[in-house]
């Protein structure tokens, strides 16, 4: 199964750096764009649910202020 895939990988790459430079651009732009987006968001979500965790930890253990 790894031969397979190791073949459709370098033809893929043959073919693409044979393209004109912008083809290659536009084609490695269409591809890095909403990996980088999607990577950003998950990165973004992770550290919402971290904070959020950190947050009501340090609440739960943060004495209440006696200011009466």
């Amino acid at each position: 199964m790894f031969d397979g895939v190791a073949r459709w990988w370098d033809s893929l790459e043959l073919w693409l750096a044979q393209q004109w430079f912008p083809v290659q651009f536009v084609l490695v732009m269409a591809v890095l764009i909403p990996l980088c987006v999607g990577l950003a968001w998950l990165i973004h979500r992770v550290v919402d649910v971290v904070a959020d965790r950190v947050s009501r930890f340090r609440g739960a253990t943060r004495r209440p202020d006696r200011t009466s």
